[in-house]
């Protein structure tokens, strides 16, 4: 792997896991029609690397909250007492449960992880999900705009958002468009959606690295690429944080239609590259 292949995969990387055009569709699509670097065989510990920018990415834009809710979780275990002047925050723990909540459509996944990474290969698929994820976000912009946040956020609420992230572990269909979406169909306001969808990206992808950090490990790796995949992480968390800040300033004051016309257009080219190659 080069340095240019591993800064054009980690700018892939942060730009797409947050912007809702999806990372996994563009990082297969690079792969299949241009030969980038398979990170997901060749390349295992770079994929897991990756990922741990763009979670960076996350702490980094969200360290407040993430702070709050970590200090609040300790306090519920009791392992962290609550000063005698100050109310448990019952809002932060509200959060902390939906966030629970939400994660656990995540492991009806697991049964069928096979054959989701089977699709990768699947440019057709892909394609196909990538016109999926325009619509979802098509519509979003159509949503009533509604008030939910951390106070008034149901169980419902919480395992609907999660059960649309577990179905967009596949290739082409955005993790952020489509927890986005699925928060404003259910009345989030529209930087509630942002947040809680970034805030649930975190458990989801620190599962998903244990997992691939224990295969990469039995696969082993090229240490004399550490300095390339150094640079590539690097880049994926700057990126993914420059992302993050972009979506949040779009969320308050705009639409997300261009994201859409753009994951249409970049299924029509996916079609048209794969039927000629």
């Amino acid at each position: 792997m080069s340095y240019l292949s591993a800064v054009i995969l980690g700018l892939v990387q942060g730009v797409a896991e947050f912007l809702p055009i999806s990372s996994s569709g563009h990082l297969a699509i690079l792969q299949k029609f241009f030969r980038l670097a398979d990170v997901e065989h060749d390349h295992m510990f770079f994929d897991v690397l990756l990922h741990l920018g763009t979670l960076i990415a996350v702490f980094a834009a969200y360290r407040r909250d993430i702070a709050d809710l970590i200090r609040e979780f300790f306090r519920m275990l009791r392992l962290q007492p609550t000063p005698r002047h100050q109310r448990p925050d019952y809002p932060k723990r509200r959060m902390i449960l939906m966030l629970i909540l939400a994660t656990l459509p995540l492991f009806l996944v697991l049964p069928v992880k096979d054959y989701v990474e089977g699709l990768y290969t699947n440019t057709f698929f892909i394609a196909g999900a990538l016109l999926v994820t325009g619509g979802l976000l098509f519509l979003s912009d159509r949503f009533s705009r509604g008030g939910k946040d951390e106070k008034s956020i149901r169980i419902s609420d919480a395992l609907f958002v999660g059960c649309a992230q577990a179905i967009a572990v596949v290739p082409g269909l955005s993790r952020s468009g489509t927890t986005i979406a699925a928060g404003m169909n259910r009345g989030f306001d529209r930087s509630f959606a942002v947040k809680f969808s970034f805030l649930l990206s975190i458990p989801a992808v620190l599962g998903a690295n244990i997992l691939s950090l224990i295969d990469a490990v039995q696969t082993g790796f090229d240490s004399s690429l550490l300095p390339v995949y150094l640079v590539g992480v690097l880049v994926a968390m700057v990126s993914g944080y420059a992302s993050i800040i972009l979506l949040r300033y779009i969320a308050g004051k705009g639409r997300f239609g261009g994201f859409a016309y753009y994951c249409w257009g970049a299924a029509i080219i996916t079609l048209v590259f794969s039927l000629i190659s």
